[in-house]
């Protein structure tokens, strides 16, 4: 196992706080996934590292095994371009990372963050603490990543999923509270819940 950690990278998809099954399956974890540009410091860092872990458990054969688990994607690190449907993603890199123990999560003076300080959004810039493992078992060989901490950096643009309505996304209601409300559902149109088929039918 290797720890590193990864300077001024993106969050995305933070899942800090609260646990949860990935599509409603396995055990609840906590996971994130930190963007950066294929030149950036942290690359050449997870790079070496995750030569490191493959040389500690494959030994001779590491550099084999390696190049065919990058052909396969089946490293913690990956190419943007299989995510472009994401804002942010497109000409970049990113770490997928899991755990289920909770995170550390701390501002830039090392305070603790909670979910509701809104710190740590999709968008924002980190530094993140990670943990390379290698996978060698009836699943498969793989090397993983543990997330182990997330340290807020500075603010960016908030991606998909990071943000929140403004009042301006609102417009005024005349009479807003009054009783008019009542009068939006006609009462002799029956069909309108018969006409719709069930998507899932």
């Amino acid at each position: 196992m290797s720890k590193i950690r990864l300077e001024n990278v993106r969050l995305t998809f933070p899942n800090l706080f609260e646990a949860q099954k990935v599509n409603g399956q396995g055990a609840a974890k906590f996971s994130a996934a930190f963007l950066f540009a294929a030149d950036h410091p942290s690359h050449a860092v997870l790079k070496q590292a995750l030569t490191e872990v493959a040389k500690e458990k494959w030994g001779a054969k590491a550099a084999e095994v390696y190049k065919g688990l990058k052909a396969s994607d089946r490293l913690c690190l990956h190419d943007g371009a299989s995510k472009t449907q994401y804002a942010g993603y497109e000409g970049n890199l990113f770490v997928n990372s899991v755990n289920e123990l909770r995170p550390t999560t701390l501002d830039g003076n090392r305070n603790p963050v909670v979910a509701a300080d809104g710190k740590l959004y999709s968008g924002c810039y980190v530094n993140a603490v990670i943990e390379l493992w290698a996978q060698d078992n009836k699943f498969g060989k793989r090397i993983n990543a543990s997330l182990l901490g997330v340290q807020f950096n500075a603010d960016g643009e908030r991606l998909a999923g990071g943000s929140v309505a403004s009042e301006d996304d609102f417009e005024e209601i005349p009479d807003a509270g009054g009783d008019g409300a009542a009068d939006v559902f006609d009462d002799d149109d029956t069909s309108a819940g018969e006409a719709e088929a069930d998507p899932f039918d």
